[in-house]
C-alpha cells in the first residue's frame, strides 16, 4: 500500500470496521476478547503439560544409575553387605526353635551383650513373647523353650 504524506488520504484507517463503535456492542467484543484470552491460556497450559509428558517418554529407555552410587548410611551398608554375600545384614532372620531344652538351648546370634528376642510359642499364636537375653546365660520362655546368645561377627 502506498502512503502520501501531504494530504494523508491514502493512509489506511486505524478504525477496524468489524469492531462496532457503540458501547453495548463493545462489551460483547470485550467478552469475546476474554474468551479468546482464556482459550490461549488453556492451550498454553495443555502444551506445557504435554512437554513434560514427552520429556518423560524421551528418557524412558535410559536406565537409572547404580543404586550403590546413590545410597548413603545404613542403606549403603546394607547394599555393601549384600554384595559381599550376606543376605541378612541386620540379623533380622527368623530362627526356628530346636529342641530347646536346658542342655541344648536355641542359639541366637548377636554382636552385642544383650538382645531382645521374641518367641512365638504356638504355631497359630497371634502374639509374641518378648524377652531380653544376656551373653553367657540361658533363658527360658513361658512356653518352656530355652534360648542362649551366641557370638556373631559384625556386619561391616
Amino acid at each position: 500500500m502506498e502512503y502520501i504524506s501531504e494530504n494523508r488520504t491514502n493512509i489506511p484507517s486505524l478504525r477496524n470496521p468489524q469492531i462496532p463503535s457503540r458501547p453495548a456492542e463493545r462489551k460483547v467484543h470485550l467478552s469475546q476478547l476474554f474468551a479468546m484470552a482464556s482459550l490461549i491460556a488453556r492451550s498454553l497450559v495443555l502444551n506445557s503439560r504435554r512437554g513434560v509428558q514427552l520429556t518423560s517418554v524421551r528418557f524412558a529407555n535410559k536406565m537409572m544409575a547404580d543404586p550403590m552410587e546413590h545410597a548413603t548410611g545404613l542403606e549403603k551398608q546394607e547394599l555393601l553387605s549384600k554384595a559381599a554375600g550376606n543376605e541378612n545384614p541386620f540379623d533380622m532372620r527368623v530362627y526356628k526353635r530346636v529342641s530347646g531344652d536346658q542342655t541344648n538351648p536355641t542359639s541366637v546370634p548377636s554382636f552385642y551383650e544383650r538382645r531382645l528376642v521374641g518367641c512365638i510359642c504356638e504355631e497359630d499364636a497371634t502374639s509374641i513373647n518378648w524377652m531380653w537375653l544376656e551373653k553367657g546365660e540361658s533363658k527360658r520362655c513361658e512356653c518352656g523353650y530355652w534360648f542362649q546368645l551366641a557370638d556373631a561377627k559384625p556386619m561391616v
